[in-house]
């Protein structure tokens, strides 16, 4: 999961430097790209400690990690199926960033890591 969540996080910045470096292009950045990406940037940061916190046996972050992955997918299917709403290149951005949660969502729920992290 921290593997994941480290590609999560570096996708994330890298976008948010792709629109830094494409603000002047209003079509491809616009102000949902800003909101988004930022949301997006700060949560990858979240997840990444939370899986290394995770990693280090913390039960409670393990549980905020399930938690933050699932909402975070939804919010991606949600936000990728509006017709508009992002440019082309962000929708894609989103999509990638929702798969990689998508795999953390699958690895956190199953058998193995909920018996490691089961209530004693």
């Amino acid at each position: 999961m921290r593997l994941l969540t480290g590609g999560y996080l570096a996708l994330s910045w890298l976008t948010m430097g792709a629109a830094f470096l494409l603000r002047h292009h209003h079509s491809m950045v616009t102000s949902n790209v800003w909101v988004r990406g930022g949301i997006v940037a700060i949560a990858s940061v979240v997840s990444f400690a939370l899986a290394r916190r995770a990693a280090q046996g913390s039960r409670g972050a393990y549980r905020r990690l399930r938690i933050l992955s699932t909402v975070m997918v939804v919010a991606v299917v949600v936000i990728v199926s509006l017709p508009g709403f992002l440019p082309a290149w962000m929708r894609i951005e989103q999509a990638v960033c929702g798969l990689l949660l998508l795999r953390v969502v699958i690895i956190a729920a199953g058998g193995r890591m909920r018996t490691l992290f089961a209530a004693k």
